[in-house]
């Protein structure tokens, strides 16, 4: 794994730090990208050889320009390709045997267009691999590094955003153009920048390599419309998030699951929750929109990460600082009381009108020396771990004396670790004001903003805080027994997928130690009112089906039955209510199980996700699964940290605690739970699907018990 790090991060550097480039396609033509990419290397003064190629022209821009690349007299490390698609396989044959050694391919035309298009990409990747070139894009709007020994606009961007420590990855050209603008306005450095387009080579994973090693970037910033490889990027990302902060965007929030699943677990499985497991579990900071993407790095690389979540408000006016409150507040941030030595001292210099609570309103005559001596003070406090100041321009006071009182105090807050952020209303040139070297605070221009920023900073702070947990040893594990059954299962039949029957199940079940409510199937009524006084009253019954999902939603489950009489009613209830939809033929029999009282009913389950493997999921369980959807999802396997946090991390939780005097539940034993269940799915591949629902979590140190099961097979 080291050696293809190593080699992926060296081949990236033809790419990144060439010492040569050649623009094949290189135009004359005012308004064509071939010529607006060509002058741009030339304007920003490429720190190296740069050849115009154009076998039509014998000068570029005032430049010789080539018949082809074979015909450069000297070495090419980056060859830059704008031709028509269908001429691009010949330029990239050329180019490998010139020696070029990356390539990055602006044109269109290829898998993004269609069957033809892709095809004729793949043939270009084969050509690139066959001699050892590395590829970005194509279709892709080029490559950017500001750093002063390259100085490198390989694109059609005639902006060069100022040098700084934040990376950025895109796989959309046409963004690239408005990210590049939205960073030089908020005058946000950028170390490089790459526009990946179809990524037919190079992808979000080997740029992650390369800026994990890059001690230019600090900060990474991603725009995603898809993972390439998903487990490798999470593998990838969970190595560089404890050094170097992730930011990332990924559209498609709404797509919908991808196929019809047959369970509570698979229906609520969609690649939006897998996409939030992967970024929760490598520490990877989601953001929902590009202004929230670069305010975040805009902080992040700046800014101390914030120690904690103890916010104080500083602001010349009452109503935002109240809305900046009530925005901290709901984002799960806090507005602690301030020290008493910081509220005698505000005493002393703030009129008798200011309010001292937290958020401090020091009334619109506020003067940059009592900004400057009230921040000193919150920077001394230890109540405090960040500080918001807010100002609101009035007549009398300069903002520029204000953003200079915040901008020399900076380091202070820097030195003590504490986080500081500014709002400036209505004043566009503060990101400027506020933006000299070392004493860069970000600024907002409408204030409730810098809550979302900051409970995202927190979020990631608490990350980095976490233990990173361990997959323990599960004992009481029978392995064999669990492998021959499944094994028997799919040599009994030819259907696929294939749910186990109810005996299957509780036999699965039970081999890895997961504590299951006594069962019994029956196929008549005869053989359920046997099964009931073999288990002893009371007892449920509910249908066994293979293909009705959702029981109580059709009759078909019957609780606290107390004879044989009642058992023997509630079969041909649910069979009668059956024959009424028209949905008889779908019953199998029924469950006659044991009835268990009391507990806080959850789910556990399992589904595969196409490119991220098993997904397993904890919630709130019972008939209002799908309803409240108050669950988490993880990827299999699951750490001991994993477990713990999946169980905490629902709003069920506080029922579990303990709810208005209630006993509290077993919690330990739902974590072991989960954990046996990652334990099963790593041993037992074949399962595709599993629902545990409900799960009755008992009293604290009684355990649970799995009241009904499905599980199926592929």
């Amino acid at each position: 794994m080291p050696r293809e790090k190593a080699a992926a991060i060296a081949s990236l550097r033809a790419l990144l730090k060439p010492r040569s480039i050649a623009v094949i396609g290189a135009s004359r033509r005012q308004g064509t990208i071939g010529n607006k990419l060509f002058h741009n290397i030339l304007h920003q003064e490429f720190n190296g050889v740069v050849y115009p190629v154009n076998p039509n022209a014998e000068v570029v821009a005032s430049v010789k320009a080539y018949p082809s690349v074979l015909d450069i007299p000297g070495e090419v490390d980056l060859a830059v390709v704008i031709v028509p698609a269908e001429i691009a396989q010949q330029v990239v044959e050329q180019c490998g045997r010139k020696g070029v050694r990356g390539i990055v391919v602006i044109s269109a035309g290829f898998a993004e267009s269609g069957a033809e298009g892709i095809d004729r990409q793949e043939r270009l990747l084969e050509i690139a691999r066959s001699y050892g070139m590395r590829l970005v894009g194509p279709n892709c709007m080029g490559i950017i590094n500001t750093n002063p020994q390259v100085n490198m606009n390989a694109t059609f961007s005639s902006i060069f955003p100022p040098a700084g420590n934040i990376a950025l990855g895109t796989q959309s050209g046409a963004l690239g153009l408005a990210i590049l603008e939205y960073a030089r306005s908020l005058n946000i450095g950028l170390s490089t920048f790459v526009s990946l387009g179809n990524r037919a080579d190079v992808s979000s994973n080997d740029l992650l390599q390369y800026w994990e090693e890059d001690s230019a970037t600090d900060v990474i910033l991603l725009y995603l419309e898809s993972f390439g490889n998903p487990r490798k990027f999470a593998r990838i990302a969970r190595s560089i998030t404890p050094t170097k902060p992730i930011v990332a965007v990924k559209s498609g929030r709404t797509t919908a699951g991808s196929r019809a699943a047959a369970s509570h677990t698979g229906a609520m499985a969609t690649a939006e929750v897998a996409s939030e497991a992967l970024f929760t579990q490598a520490g990877i900071i989601r953001v929902d929109t590009l202004e929230e993407l670069f305010d975040v790095a805009n902080l992040l690389s700046h800014q101390p990460i914030p120690s904690g979540r103890r916010v104080a408000i500083l602001t010349n006016g009452g109503g935002p600082g109240i809305l900046t409150a009530d925005a901290c507040v709901t984002r799960g941030l806090e507005l602690p009381a301030l020290s008493d030595k910081t509220l005698s001292e505000l005493k002393d210099f703030l009129p008798r009108r200011a309010s001292l609570n937290n958020p401090i309103d020091m009334t619109a005559e506020a003067t940059a020396e009592e900004y400057s001596r009230a921040l000193k003070l919150l920077a001394q406090d230890d109540r405090i771990d960040i500080v918001i100041v807010i100002f609101i321009p009035p007549i009398l006071t300069q903002p520029e004396a204000i953003a200079g009182s915040i901008r020399e105090l900076a380091p202070q807050f820097r030195q003590r670790g504490k986080t500081l952020v500014a709002s400036f209303m209505g004043w566009r040139g503060a990101s400027t004001e506020l933006g000299s070297a070392g004493g860069h605070v970000p600024c907002f221009i409408f204030p409730e903003d810098t809550a979302v920023v900051l409970a995202k900073a927190c979020e990631y702070s608490e990350w980095l805080k976490r233990p990173k947990g361990i997959i323990p040893e599960i004992g009481g594990v029978d392995k064999k027994k669990a492998e021959q059954l499944v094994k028997s299962a799919l040599e009994r039949s030819a259907a696929r997928p294939l749910w186990l029957d109810t005996t299957s199940v509780i036999g699965l079940l039970s081999s890895y130690g997961i504590r299951v409510v006594q069962s019994k199937s029956a196929a008549t009524a005869r053989e359920a009112e046997k099964a009931a006084e073999e288990l002893g009253f009371p007892v449920a019954v509910k249908l066994l089906s293979s293909t009705i999902t959702h029981k109580t939603e059709v009759g078909g489950v019957i609780l606290d039955l107390s004879s044989q009489r009642e058992v023997e009613h509630a079969f041909s209830q649910i069979r009668e209510h059956l024959v009424s939809i028209g949905r008889e033929d779908e019953m199998q029999g029924v469950t006659v199980q044991e009835m268990i009282s009391g507990g806080i009913e959850v789910i556990v389950g399992v589904t595969q996700d196409p490119s991220l493997g098993p997904l397993i999921l904890f919630g709130l369980g019972g008939i209002y699964t799908e309803l409240f959807k108050d669950i988490t999802f993880r990827i299999h396997p699951l750490t001991d940290v994993d477990a713990r946090e999946m169980v905490r991390s629902v709003k069920a939780y506080q029922l579990l605690e303990g709810w208005r005097g209630a006993k509290p539940c077993d919690t330990e034993a739902l974590e072991e739970l989960l954990l046996r269940v990652s334990a099963m799915v790593e041993d037992l591949p074949q399962i595709a699907e599993l629902d545990l629902n409900p799960v009755k979590v008992l009293e604290r140190n009684n355990g649970y018990v799995v009241v009904d099961a499905r599980v199926m097979l592929s």
